[in-house]
């Protein structure tokens, strides 16, 4: 959530830089209500240090021994409560204000950072490297031709027990899904991340804390009955596992990894991959998520980007890494770097991790605060896939693929699955 301040003292500021993201709009009214608002604080808060003040008095007069049903007392007496209804008065009128203030700015996005490159869409992102070499032949196959000769993924069974864009794993795809995972929990716990296994279903609070609400209800899956919702990435419940707290700035940076299924609608994107692991209602991911002092939020940002890149290197699968453009980066994040992985099957990179900055947007909508001596700020927060497991899975495929129907698993990976290579069980 952006701060009400620059709504209410700079709003030029809002309004050039959502413009970098394609965003047009105009703040007059809502700065005139933002000014009102504060002034209607204001004049509370000097009216409650007033009545606090006869309060005071009143204790003063009856402690010198002036009978409590003396004019004096009554006189100052009816003057607090005269007060106090005035307080009473605004505060309903604040509450008010105050409500609409913030429905309007939860529907804001991020300030993208002065170092995101302008742009309107993902063609206007920057390449900023790319690792590994290729793998570039013909005939290759795509990853769901691979698993459908290997018999480890079920799409048509899928649908009769939900519907599409849902798989079953089966056998060494069951075996492989979990190898990834452990895998990768393993590679960030030795690199000093605190391991956690979040719930999957979370409430309003959270989603709107980390910025999936209200923008993307129509993508979430929703228990109405008991306000819950099914996680579209384990990012919601990490940054809510300090929402409304006060972090030592001693203990910063707080970094978690954390496994979870994910569930998402996947509106407007019907018709794209429709085949295969690239976009499902629910995949698995591991997340990698750090609350960071914020000075030293940029450094994170390149520090969890080269965490989830070495993943893909331990792995062995080529990549290139992009510079979000201001008109691509998500709802939430200042700046974001993705992580595309080469399909050797499809001849193109495709996204397996978003590494984004979100300065201190989640923690504005979440109330998380570090402190350091008596001064109290806001935390920056950082997240990144460690992977998507999925699209990890479809790369291992492709890029393994041998001409006998075998498929060569990393050398790192190995251990975790038990051989090195998939073999047909048909």
């Amino acid at each position: 959530m952006l701060d009400q301040r620059l709504v209410r003292d700079n709003p030029e500021i809002i309004v050039t830089q959502l413009g970098r993201r394609g965003i047009k709009l105009s703040l007059e009214g809502l700065q005139l209500i933002a000014q009102h608002q504060k002034s209607l604080e204001s004049r509370r808060s000097t009216l409650q240090s007033r009545a606090n003040s006869i309060g005071k008095q009143v204790s003063e007069t009856i402690w010198k021994g002036i009978p409590f049903e003396s004019p004096e007392v009554n006189r100052l007496r009816e003057i607090g409560n005269k007060i106090k209804r005035q307080v009473s008065i605004l505060e309903e009128e604040e509450q008010i204000f105050t409500y609409y203030l913030k429905e309007q700015l939860l529907t804001f996005p991020n300030l993208p950072s002065k170092s995101c490159p302008n742009g309107k869409t993902e063609v206007d992102n920057v390449e900023q490297r790319c690792w590994g070499k290729p793998r570039q032949e013909v005939n290759l196959k795509n990853h769901w031709e691979i698993a459908d000769k290997l018999g480890i993924i079920d799409t048509e069974r899928s649908v009769r027990i939900a519907q599409s864009r849902f798989v079953t794993l089966i056998g060494q795809g069951a075996k492989l899904e979990r190898a990834l995972i452990n895998f990768m929990l393993d590679f960030h716990t030795k690199k000093g991340y605190c391991e956690i296994l979040p719930p999957i279903l979370a409430n309003t609070n959270s989603l709107t804390g980390s910025g999936q609400l209200p923008k993307f209800a129509e993508e979430s899956f929703r228990c109405s009955e008991d306000d819950l919702w099914l996680i579209p990435t384990s990012e919601v419940p990490i940054t809510s596992l300090h929402r409304d707290e006060i972090i030592a700035a001693d203990d910063l940076p707080l970094k978690y990894v954390a496994y979870s299924p994910c569930f998402r609608r996947e509106a407007g994107s019907y018709g794209r991959d429709t085949r295969g692991l690239i976009r499902l209602h629910q995949f698995n991911k591991v997340e990698l998520y750090w609350f960071s002092h914020p000075d030293d939020s940029d450094k994170a940002h390149i520090q969890i980007t080269a965490d989830a890149e070495a993943v893909l290197q331990a792995l062995e699968l080529p990549y290139r890494v992009l510079d979000l453009c201001t008109g691509d980066i998500g709802f939430s994040a200042t700046r974001t770097y993705d992580l595309e992985v080469w399909l050797p099957g499809a001849n193109a990179y495709r996204e397996i991790s978003s590494s984004s900055n979100c300065a201190d947007f989640q923690s504005r909508r979440s109330s998380i605060r570090m402190k350091s001596g008596k001064n109290t700020q806001l935390v920056h927060t950082l997240n990144a896939s460690g992977l998507a497991i999925g699209r990890t899975m479809a790369a291992l495929l492709e890029t393994g693929q041998q001409n006998d129907g075998t498929v060569i698993l990393p050398a790192i990976i190995a251990p975790y699955f038990g051989r090195d290579r998939l073999v047909p069980e048909h």
